[in-house]
């Protein structure tokens, strides 16, 4: 006798490394992707979408930077909202969006420009209350990021590696600035999401000053303090796990860098290879499904 399927194990573990990032957009997304600091891994974002929400559902980044969650969400059937305050990264976004569309992704999005600390005014109010998963990753550390060129006796340089310029990025901001900015998102998330709705951030620890900075649980009392619940916590494995149980790194050359020059200087630091994945809950009611989701081109 035929013993009875059973179903797939859920693991808190999520696999992200396992094709490097560059494999991950290629062809996916536009060459001019490369140039933001700070991208989620495609995998990721699949992952987290495949298991927080069903297909024709709505989802937001409000910091969506070049749409990696936008991008995913329509070839995954769902609809997508983006918001960005630089008009560079909403290009892009919206770029990438039209390539997704013209490969055949069932469902698209749109972008917004604006401020992530004013969803409610720069969500139209029609989709308020109706969306099913807010997922974002909120910038710190700039230190692991930008893109390395390395040109014979003129030694490395460095490009890309801030979001923008401007004071009001709260790329640019302090850890005080970035959680009274993290704070009224996740008020505004009580407005958008539908009940019950989910929001997923991705974020890691990060060292400033040499000092490491638990931002994950920072986050996670600052959601207390705004109504929000942790349903779950995962780790996103940034490395390549192998049949041999052997860890091949996906570190940044600024990350590696980081370690060498603290362990030449006594410092035993270890590479962080993991983002944690934040799971918040709004207040439980019965839910309402989203119908008047996007349904054409930005």
């Amino acid at each position: 006798m035929t013993p009875p399927a059973r179903p797939a194990p859920s693991y808190s573990l999520l696999p992200a490394g396992q094709q490097h990032p560059r494999l991950q957009r290629a062809g996916r997304y536009t060459p001019a992707s490369m140039q933001h600091p700070a991208r989620m891994l495609p995998a990721l974002a699949r992952q987290l979408i495949t298991t927080y929400s069903q297909p024709g559902d709505l989802i937001l980044d409000p910091m969506c930077g070049i749409g990696t969650s936008l991008v995913e969400a329509t070839h995954l059937g769902r609809g997508s909202l983006g918001v960005d305050l630089e008009a560079r990264w909403v290009s892009l976004a919206r770029a990438n969006l039209r390539l997704a569309r013209g490969q055949g992704a069932p469902r698209t999005g749109q972008v917004f420009r604006g401020d992530a600390r004013r969803l409610g005014a720069v969500i139209p109010d029609r989709y308020h209350g109706r969306i099913s998963l807010l997922l974002t990753s909120p910038p710190y550390g700039q230190a692991t990021h930008g893109i390395i060129t390395a040109a014979p006796g003129r030694g490395v340089h460095k490009t890309d590696y801030r979001y923008s310029a401007s004071p009001e990025n709260l790329a640019n901001t302090d850890l005080e600035g970035l959680l009274d900015g993290m704070s009224a998102l996740f008020t505004a998330a009580h407005t958008l999401l539908r009940p019950g709705g989910l929001l997923a951030l991705a974020v890691r620890p990060y060292r400033h000053a040499g000092v490491l900075v638990d931002l994950p649980g920072a986050l996670v009392d600052l959601a207390a303090d705004t109504g929000l619940h942790l349903h779950a916590r995962a780790a996103a494995l940034l490395a390549a796990l192998r049949p041999d149980g052997a860890l091949t790194p996906r570190a940044t050359f600024f990350a590696l860098h980081n370690i060498r020059t603290a362990r030449a200087a006594g410092h035993p630091l270890h590479l962080i290879a993991h983002e944690d994945i934040l799971l918040l809950r709004t207040p439980q009611h019965p839910p309402d499904r989203a119908s008047d989701l996007p349904q054409h081109p930005s």
